[in-house]
């Protein structure tokens, strides 16, 4: 079709005068994020005693979800603002690969969060053998390497399809949703979807799983102290893993389901609910929860205390 190359996010049309109140409320978020996650990115990189791998990893969390943010909050506040709700092809893949690249790489961090804390729990007389600095900085490239290449390759073979439509029912660009509008075979873009999915969302969340239940079970054998202080620092992680799960699901739900017949408004929160949630929610958990990050977030707020 002859405006294939363009799409148009329906959802914006007849919005009215509440849309700016959904801009207002979208950048207020928008600017909390980047407060939060700032804060906990700058206490654990000017606080020496935190740079070890625990924190290391709190901090690719905070900078992986300002990515992911910054995919999603310019765009959706500028449409809102905005007469003509239209996206390029080309721009529209690039928004699905930040937006499911920062998806990815939330479970491949968590992951590694979750072997750090089983290997520290565990095996502690062993832990700085294994958790070595070049052990924490290749997992770390390599797993947050992985999602980007797939689905950078998800996002080429998608510019190659013929698009038969150009309506998007979303606030934002979904790959499965771009897929669906083409009007040719798209075995490879879905057989490859759903590769991305089991090797970067399931396999993931089963070691996180299985690390976790490990833990648990060590610490049932454990004394009352032991037990006390490993929970310490593993539920903030466990806080953030069900948050995030619970987000992706709905996601994952509402897009891959087409039956459910829900409200607008709550299909629209469902889906986005992974892209505002978690990165909000976990600044605050880790520093209400982590008392060296805490102490030192009210430094930087109020250095003469």
């Amino acid at each position: 079709m002859e405006n294939g190359t363009y799409f148009y996010f329906m959802l914006f049309e007849n919005l009215g005068y509440i849309r700016y109140g959904f801009f207002s409320l979208g950048f207020m978020l928008y600017c909390a994020i980047i407060l939060f996650n700032v804060l906990i990115m700058l206490a654990i990189f000017l606080e020496r005693t935190l740079h070890q791998p625990m924190y290391i990893l709190i901090l690719c969390l905070c900078v992986n979800s300002m990515f992911g943010t910054a995919g999603f909050f310019p765009r959706v506040l500028t449409d809102l603002l905005s007469d003509t709700h239209s996206i390029s092809l080309e721009a529209c893949v690039l928004q699905c690969i930040v937006i499911f690249t920062y998806a990815a790489n939330e479970y491949m961090i968590l992951m590694i969060m979750a072997f750090d804390r089983f290997v520290a729990i565990c095996k502690p007389l062993r832990y700085h053998s294994i958790i070595t600095p070049r052990f924490l900085t290749v997992s770390v490239v390599i797993n947050l390497a992985y999602p980007m290449i797939l689905l950078t390759i998800t996002g080429f073979l998608s510019t190659k399809l013929k698009m038969c439509g150009n309506k998007l029912f979303k606030v934002y660009c979904h790959t499965y949703e771009v897929v669906k509008l083409s009007c040719e075979k798209t075995i490879i873009n879905n057989v490859l979807g759903l590769f991305i999915l089991l090797t970067t969302t399931i396999i993931p969340l089963s070691l996180i799983l299985y690390s976790y239940v490990k833990i648990i079970i060590i610490c049932q054998r454990s004394s009352a102290q032991f037990k006390s202080k490993a929970f310490q620092t593993c539920i903030p992680h466990i806080v953030v893993l069900l948050n995030f799960s619970i987000a992706i699901i709905s996601e994952i739900t509402l897009s891959r389901i087409v039956n459910l017949d829900l409200p607008t408004g709550l299909s629209v929160f469902l889906s986005l609910e992974f892209l505002i949630i978690p990165p909000i929610l976990n600044p605050l958990v880790y520093a209400l929860n982590l008392p060296d990050i805490r102490k030192k977030i009210i430094c930087l707020i109020n250095p003469f205390r």
